[in-house]
């Protein structure tokens, strides 16, 4: 028999419907993806740790998971919240059905959700705590909800970033289906030679940001988020990459000041967090966005050029505009509410992006990017 589960608001409002995978109770601050595709990459995301995801798209599940997809080494959602579970997952590639997935890693849904009342609830009334739960009632559900921690102030970061520094070996070439008339006959683009070595902070990273930058010519040494300035200069890497990560940037205060000496001394380049932590180095401010900005489809304005991207995003946070100094430029900026999406330093070879050039899930417009780092190491040692 079906069980019955609860999502509960902490203002008060709740949703009754079906569970699947894990069963229990969980809290987090609940959001909402617009992608149609893509539910693995965005359950695997590190940038959600602490979160409880909805999808706006109708039925989930339908081409199941598979190894492959995963965007870390397992879940990081608090919960998953759908429409409508698809339970018999339909594709060549899938190895194992959604809600098998969900329990394997003990992690909640919930179907049977009305996610587009639930996703007007949350643009009007703003990002809010809530509570999944197979065991409570309304009433002690929407407590949870509300003793549960804010968003505001937390450091995620310490919890997904890796323990022992790594070098990207994996994987890395581009997947494309065989075109025999082009040319095309097998699976994989191959890769280029490596041009240049380069560190990445892991504040959260995806491993589809370094599948790309291995497919720019870079070699990647991954290290954890509390490696200091001294340990990284001391590698001489040819530059310095910032990932993607969960929680509030504002937090993160000691990466702020390891973050400050190293501009100017060698490329950099980020990506999401790694853009706001970037803005806390320059002396900026982030603040948190009312209902935050997830999906593939998000409209960025270039305002060197005036070209506009789609893109893919994942943020709750963004960057204050007027907090930053004059030596930093904004350079793009999101069309549905004018907030930054990217800036550059005017002196030093250091800019950033606020939303996801790696996609996956989403539009792949913005992908120069690894490129445009990897020339821009190419420019500064003179190569």
């Amino acid at each position: 028999m079906p069980t019955t589960a609860i999502l509960a608001l902490e203002d008060g409002r709740c949703f009754e419907g079906i569970a699947f995978g894990a069963s229990g109770t969980t809290t987090g601050e609940i959001c909402f993806n617009t992608s149609m595709t893509g539910y693995q990459e965005v359950i695997t995301d590190p940038s959600y740790r602490g979160q409880i995801v909805s999808m706006t798209y109708p039925q989930i599940g339908n081409y199941g998971v598979n190894p492959q997809d995963n965007e870390s080494a397992g879940p990081h959602i608090r919960a998953f919240v759908i429409g409508e579970l698809c339970e018999t997952p339909s594709n060549w590639r899938s190895t194992q059905a959604l809600a098998d997935y969900l329990a394997e890693h003990h992690i909640l849904g919930i179907e049977e959700i009305d996610t587009r009342a639930l996703t007007t609830h949350l643009r009007s009334r703003g990002a809010m705590r809530a509570c999944v739960t197979t065991e409570l009632d309304a009433a002690a559900a929407v407590a949870a909800a509300q003793a549960s921690p804010s968003m505001e102030g937390m450091d995620y970061v310490t919890e997904v970033s890796t323990p022992q520094s790594y070098l990207w070996t994996e994987e890395s070439r581009d997947w494309v289906l065989p075109n025999v008339l082009a040319g095309k006959v097998g699976y994989y683009t191959e890769l280029p030679p490596v041009r240049h070595r380069i560190v990445a902070y892991d504040f959260g990273l995806k491993y589809n940001i370094l599948r790309r930058l291995r497919q720019a010519g870079l070699e990647v040494e991954v290290v954890n988020a509390h490696t200091t300035a001294a340990e990284i200069l001391a590698k001489n890497p040819a530059g310095l990459f910032l990932s993607n990560g969960p929680g509030d940037p504002a937090a993160l205060t000691s990466i702020h000041e390891e973050l400050r000496q190293m501009i100017g001394k060698l490329p950099i380049f980020g990506i999401c967090l790694g853009n706001q932590l970037l803005a806390h180095a320059f002396g900026g401010r982030t603040f948190k966005l009312k209902f935050g900005h997830r999906g593939g489809n998000q409209p960025v304005k270039d305002l060197r050029n005036g070209k506009v991207s789609i893109t893919s995003q994942n943020h709750g946070f963004a960057v204050d505009p007027d907090s930053l100094p004059p030596e930093i430029e904004v350079t793009h900026i999101n069309l549905n509410d004018n907030t930054v999406e990217g800036m550059r330093h005017r002196d030093f070879p250091v800019f950033s992006v606020q939303y996801h050039p790696e996609a996956a899930p989403g539009p792949n417009d913005a992908s120069y990017f690894f490129e445009e780092f990897a020339d821009l190491i190419s420019k500064t040692q003179g190569g």
